[in-house]
């Protein structure tokens, strides 16, 4: 078994892919973005960019770890690889 068939059968691929996972990803660069903007200086602007990336990977249902490992970046097919 590869290393991203592993992962995508693993209980956090399973979670992240869910709908509720996806909701925390969202809620997460939401949150990122929104410490971002409440920042004086200029660090703000690298939390706002590093929100972006959860964000999107839950509003697009895309899972970059697995593609990382040379899995799908398709959140759904993550989704459909049970556990053994």
């Amino acid at each position: 078994m590869s290393l991203a068939e592993s992962f995508a059968q693993s209980g956090f691929a399973q979670f992240v892919n869910s709908p509720t996972g996806r909701v925390a990803r969202i809620v997460v660069g939401l949150g990122l973005i929104g410490w971002g903007c409440a920042q004086p200086t200029g660090s703000g602007v690298v939390l706002i960019v590093l929100g972006l990336v959860p964000l999107a990977a839950g509003v697009f249902n895309l899972c970059l770890i697995s593609a990382l490992l040379g899995g799908p970046i398709s959140g759904a097919r993550i989704a459909k690889s049970k556990p053994h």
